[in-house]
């Protein structure tokens, strides 16, 4: 009989290295935010994609969730272009 494993959050359960799936957690996070933001401020994609300095495929790409299209300098740049700013806590795992 398998034991059951249990996980913290998907990317857990997708990815074995912890380093990939921790990029992973904060690319996805990021991403949440910018299509929060966008879907608050009524924005098209062709709005958003001007105010992000960025293409209208990319804001696409970003609402269809192809987090492996982005890096987490281009997202916090986004976040920036958007008047957002991040707050980052860093603590230990136990």
């Amino acid at each position: 009989m398998n034991a059951i494993e249990r996980h913290a959050n998907v990317w857990d359960a997708l990815e074995e290295n912890p380093a990939v799936a921790e990029n992973m957690k904060i690319r996805g996070a990021l991403m949440q935010e910018l299509a929060s933001y966008i879907e608050r401020a009524g924005m098209t994609q062709a709005q958003a994609a001007r105010r992000f300095g960025v293409t209208q495929p990319r804001i696409s790409d970003l609402k269809r969730g192809k987090i492996d299209l982005f890096s987490i300098d281009t997202l916090v740049n986004m976040l920036t272009a958007a008047g957002l700013r991040l707050d980052l806590r860093v603590r230990e795992v136990s």
